[in-house]
């Protein structure tokens, strides 16, 4: 038991690999070859089938297709047709998986790794890690076989699928509940596949096991996409609704069906994978035609919701004929960039202090809300621009505008920067010594303090408050020197967790100056209209 526990966990890794090698080596490319794949369903069906092959995993698909449903990409038809392609997809897999090629692990596993260790570049890095985890799956099938052939001798494991065998719909729970478990209706028909081989499951039980792993590997979406937006969910619910009524359809029959696979096939582990691969054509094949109603009764379960969190909220096009209050509505708008901005730095501090990836991962989604949203502010007030506009109401959209743009530009930094400098920290497990953190923390808590002042400043346009935000930008300076001169002290004492996180530490503390950049920039043009800001800072020199 111990050993088949052990492989089914290889062969859960080796999957999680393939997934994210693809992911990473093709991932931009993927997710705009499937967005490509709406035209129609049958295109959508061949899209969902391919990448699923790709991916190994029907799970992340149904992940993808339903981030695409939700930015309004395609449709809840064409996404429950990708769906359809991508539950064919990976009985396609169990297929290739099954044929006796035990000879390709050691060879895919020898080259993903001599691959891995030669390639610099993260997309290369991204197919090594493909090759070694597809190695790695062949190679937990092989271990699946030894593990099970014991159970051959087992009276109670025999007694156990005897119970199965006349309880038919106890099967499909028990397969069900091992996928949601895995994440993955593959490795538990790989499991069943084995079983059948050893003699401890009949081919009748195994259908019925095929049908539950089916079942249960539409789970997993449905709980990752809880939260989402309702277009997101439909994907994934639907999906899980196909398939249930695709198992209530089957399962009463599964025994004529395990009879028919008998006769026509004589490997009984092939009529498993087999009985795999026709209950999901059959599947696509009744539902395909059926999927606009089909959509639409999953759009009564599931209605928009009145309102969306994303996207502008008060960007209204029909005071465009009045610039002050069009103005004043693309400043608030603005004003929820600076929020989401001022959330992202704190939650890359978070993540910082406690090497919390999960935060990491939310800053991307959190970045394209920021672009999003300053792309509208930037086509609204192009829109107000179209009009006559008196000079001070030129003046203001212009500082919207460019605050609005050092805002995307501090995302940026946020995401791209320092969101690869704590990943770093947190995969190479790194810490800094305690002096080093707090001066990181005081950096951090100042640049969040010039931000919000930055937000009062856009509101009230005050010139004292535009002064102090300007002045602040020698008080970093001088923090960032002092902080880089302790730490150029601390390694001179050969303090080896200083040594370790060097980079680290000066990267955050540019970053983090070049975001007190971004920030006081706000003050430039309220400082140059009342003539407290000089064009230069050079000191002219007496020429002789």
């Amino acid at each position: 038991m111990l050993d088949m526990v052990g492989a089914v966990a290889l062969l859960l890794w080796g999957l999680r690999m393939v997934k994210t090698g693809v992911s990473r080596a093709f991932g931009a490319r993927l997710r705009r070859w499937i967005a490509a794949g709406a035209q129609n369903r049958v295109i959508a069906f061949a899209v969902g089938l391919a990448a699923t092959m790709a991916l190994q995993s029907s799970t992340a698909t149904a992940l993808m297709t339903a981030s695409f449903a939700a930015s309004g990409f395609m449709s809840s038809a064409m996404a429950q047709a990708m769906m359809l392609g991508a539950n064919v997809g990976t009985s396609l897999v169990t297929r290739i998986l099954a044929f006796d090629i035990h000879w390709l692990a050691p060879l895919l596993i020898a080259t993903g790794v001599v691959m891995f260790t030669l390639s610099h570049a993260k997309p290369n890095k991204g197919g090594a890690r493909a090759v070694l985890g597809l190695g790695l799956m062949l190679l937990s099938l092989q271990l699946l076989g030894q593990s099970t052939e014991p159970m051959r001798q087992s009276l109670l494991l025999k007694a156990l699928m005897a119970s199965l065998d006349q309880v038919p719909v106890l099967a499909v729970v028990v397969a069900a509940l091992l996928a949601i478990a895995s994440s993955s209706s593959l490795a538990v028909v790989l499991l069943v596949t084995s079983l059948v081989a050893s003699g401890t499951v009949q081919s009748g039980v195994g259908v019925a096991l095929v049908l539950g792993a089916n079942l249960g590997g539409a789970v997993p979406p449905v709980l990752a996409s809880l939260w989402d937006n309702p277009l997101a969910l439909r994907v994934t619910l639907g999906n899980l609704a196909a398939r249930l009524l695709g198992c209530v359809v089957v399962l009463p029959f599964s025994g004529q069906a395990a009879s028919i696979l008998s006769d026509l096939v004589a490997d009984p582990p092939q009529r498993i994978v087999d009985a795999h691969i026709l209950f999901n054509i059959m599947l696509a094949v009744i539902m395909l035609p059926l999927l606009t109603p089909f959509s639409w009764v999953v759009r009564q379960i599931l209605p928009e919701a009145a309102t969306d969190e994303d996207g502008p909220r008060h960007l209204d096009s029909n005071i465009l004929d009045r610039p002050a209050m069009a103005l004043a509505a693309a400043a608030r708008e603005t004003l929820r960039i600076g929020d989401c901005v001022i959330s992202m730095l704190e939650g890359n501090l978070e993540a910082l202090r406690k090497n919390d990836t999960k935060r990491c991962s939310a800053l991307a989604h959190m970045d394209d809300e920021v672009d999003k949203l300053n792309s509208a502010v930037k086509f609204y007030l192009t829109k107000l621009g179209r009009t006559d506009l008196a000079e001070h109401d030129e003046k203001r959209s212009a500082e919207i505008i460019a605050y609005a743009t050092n805002l995307e530009h501090i995302g940026d930094i946020v995401d791209k920067n320092l969101r690869d400098l704590v990943e770093k920290k947190i995969k190479q497990q790194l810490s800094f010594s305690a002096a080093g953190a707090a001066e990181i923390d005081e950096f951090y808590g100042v640049t969040i303090e010039n931000l919000r002042l930055a937000q009062s400043i856009l509101v009230s346009g005050d010139e004292n408050l535009a002064r102090d935000l300007f002045e602040a930008k020698v008080e970093i300076r001088h923090l960032e020197e002092r902080s880089a001169a302790n730490h150029m002290s601390r390694l001179r004492d050969g303090r080896a967790d200083s040594v370790q996180t060097s980079s680290l530490h000066l990267d955050i503390l540019r970053d983090l100056k070049r975001i007190n950049a971004h920030a006081a920039a706000i003050a430039h043009p309220i400082l140059s209209k009342t003539g407290g800001l000089r064009e230069t800072r050079f000191i002219e020199a007496v020429r002789s």
